[in-house]
Formats: structure tokens, sequence, C-alpha cells
């Protein structure tokens, strides 16, 4: 049983030497458990080690940077959206038809930037998970990242123990109550709120 192990990390000593050996780092491998990760990726999708090379980002000029706390960070640019010059024709109107009680959260910026996602349950879950409502395919967006709740006040985000956090108006979250045009921040996609205006 021993020698059969032994030849497992054998062949995992094997593959870590072959990942450091290459000259093309675009495909990253884990130094832990030798998976090969997506270009770009800080960490490995399978266990979770930070990968080799995987130092922090330098900000593009003009771009100030924030200390974060998170083992991937997602810098937030200090470009503030306008909220009222954003919205197309099309998004305002979809916005002006929300049944009362719902509400919309239409993608700013990030992957699929337009896409709109309609709050009208109680519960709409978001993440990289392909059963989430909202449905986030990006490694910076944790499997179950993040859900939002109706409540007699109005809809509340709640992050749900992702690895990145959730972020509303740049600010780390738990859980808050939105407000119209607030920005919730998942991964790289930034989403802004708009409730119904009907009673």
């Amino acid at each position: 049983m021993r020698s059969g192990s032994h030849c497992q990390h054998g062949d995992l000593r094997q593959r870590r030497r072959t990942a450091g050996d290459r000259e093309d780092h675009s495909m990253p491998f884990c130094n832990q458990c030798g998976h090969e990760n997506s270009e770009g990726s800080r960490f490995c999708s399978q266990c979770g080690t930070m990968l080799p090379g995987a130092d922090r980002p330098v900000p593009a000029p003009g771009v100030t940077d924030t200390a974060m706390l998170t083992p991937i960070s997602v810098e937030p640019d200090t470009e503030r959206v306008d909220l009222g010059e954003s919205l197309s024709a099309e998004d305002e109107a979809a916005v002006g038809a929300l049944p009362a009680g719902s509400a919309l959260l239409i993608v700013q910026r990030g992957p699929n930037a337009g896409s709109r996602f309609l709050l009208d349950v109680d519960v709409v879950t978001a993440g990289r998970h392909p059963d989430s409502d909202i449905f986030l395919d990006d490694v910076t967006v944790s499997r179950r990242h993040a859900e939002f709740r109706r409540d007699p006040a109005g809809v509340k985000v709640r992050d749900v123990g992702s690895l990145n956090g959730t972020y509303v108006n740049r600010d780390r979250i738990d859980e808050v109550l939105l407000n119209n045009g607030d920005e919730v921040q998942i991964g790289k996609y930034r989403l802004v709120y708009y409730a119904s205006g009907q009673a």
C-alpha cells in the first residue's frame, strides 16, 4: 500500500517539476495538487492554493490601489458609475415596467455587461454554480457567492461565505439593505440595483 502511495506522490512531483519548467505560464499548474488552472488564475480551482507567480497585480496609472483582505483581489477602479447616464433607453423602460415589489439588477461592468436579472421572488441566489438563479461564470465568483432576499423593508444582499467577498458601493458587506442605484460587486461583475417605483 505504501509503495502505491509513494508512486502517486512521485507522479505528482514529476507533474510539479514539469509545470515549473514550462516556459509558457499562461496555464499555471498548482504546486500542491498538480491541477492545471486557467490563464490568469491566482488560486487553484481544485484545492484553493495560491498559484506560483500569483503576485498582487500592479494598478493601472490613475487607479487607486486598496488593501484587500481577500485571497484573490478584484481591484476596484475608482471611476464612479453615473447611474443617470449609464441606463440605455431600453434599460430605463425595463426599470419603469417593473411590477410592484420587484427589482432589477443590471450588469454595468464585467463579463456579460448589459445583462439584466429580475428579483421577483423571496430568495435569488448568485454564484458560479450552474444551479444559481444568477449564474456568473468567472473564477472570481464563488460557486455559492451571495443571495438577494426580499424583506418588508426592501431587498437585502447577503454574502454566503464567498472567497472574494460581496461589495456594495465598494464596501465589503455581510448583509445590507439595498437602495435604488446601489452598485453590487460580485467578483468581476458590477451590478446596479433598481427597485420598482410602483407601490
